[in-house]
């Protein structure tokens, strides 16, 4: 079953298909009013499931846009709608689901909670996000930084603040597309040890930037997370703000990232969000189109 369920489960040559399929969609899109359909509708005649057990608008709206682009249909329930695991085990939800659906996609907390559903699906299965890992942010991610600045292979990508799990899977994709990962946090908020090998460390920001191709960060804090622990993580990472200066010490081309929301003047200023270096609507943009090369991988279409 041709799932996506994290980038280092896919095959290199295939993430190098979903790129590419990425980027002629994008094209053939270029000039078309936004509500117009794909001239290709290789999604007609589908219905997907898109299951939000964890809140979303970028990946809500960005995978129900793709589908409908496509010809496709779109179911979308949240975690009150599903309960999942609750009543009804994962496994009896994914069996019947795939009665009805001709794919899941699934936004979830526990990453055990995908691997159930894909395990007892008979449709495809797409990761829309864990908390151990966010694959369909990365490819829409390596998709920006290529067609701005050519193949990311061999490029210097810095991760500064907190090794949470947009940073895995940066992590995978460097072990898969063979680019250089550095990640510069502290060490309370270090990744997984599972990703060692995948990326070193330099606790010194400055250093760590030293020769980027691309500078990325992402939130302190989560929506979910108590007042106590924002407060911390705010003491911890005042030092990993991406900020002007600290862009000044990567190359002079270097990009810099962000998946979004931002929260302005923490872990990034407005200076450089708003400023040359960045492609953060772009690498936004990027998620429906990467989306619908995905969708497509999973469906043979």
């Amino acid at each position: 079953m041709p799932h996506f369920l994290d980038i280092h489960k896919t095959d290199p040559d295939a993430l190098r298909g979903i790129v590419a399929s990425a980027r002629a969609m994008k094209e053939a899109r270029d000039g078309v009013p936004k509500g117009t359909p794909d001239a290709e509708q290789p999604l007609a005649g589908r219905m997907v499931a898109l299951i939000f057990e964890k809140p979303s608008t970028r990946t809500r709206v960005s995978f129900d846009v793709g589908v409908r682009q496509m010809g496709g249909e779109t179911m979308v329930l949240s975690g009150a709608d599903m309960q999942l695991g609750h009543g009804e085990t994962i496994a009896d939800t994914a069996r019947v689901m795939s009665r009805y659906v001709d794919l899941i996609m699934i936004r979830t907390f526990e990453e055990a909670t995908l691997l159930e559903m894909a395990e007892h699906a008979t449709v495809p299965v797409i990761n829309g996000l864990t908390n151990r890992s966010h694959p369909c942010q990365i490819m829409a991610d390596v998709m920006t930084y290529e067609e701005h600045r050519g193949p990311i292979t061999g490029r210097k990508v810095v991760w500064s603040g907190d090794g949470n799990n947009v940073f895995a899977s940066f992590a995978h994709a460097a072990g898969q597309l063979d680019f250089d990962l550095t990640f510069t946090g502290p060490e309370p908020l270090d990744p997984e040890r599972a990703l060692d090998g995948l990326y070193r460390t330099e606790r010194d920001p400055a250093k760590a930037v030293e020769s980027a191709d691309l500078v990325v960060t992402d939130t302190w804090v989560s929506m979910h997370d108590p007042q106590s622990a924002r407060e911390r993580r705010h003491n911890q990472l005042r030092g990993y703000q991406v900020n002007a200066e600290l862009m000044a010490r990567a190359k002079p081309d270097a990009l810099f990232m962000h998946c979004l929301p931002a929260h302005r003047e923490d872990e990034v200023t407005s200076e450089v969000m708003d400023g040359p270096a960045s492609v953060i609507f772009d690498e936004a943009e990027n998620r429906l189109h990467a989306q619908k090369a995905i969708l497509r991988h999973c469906l043979g279409v």
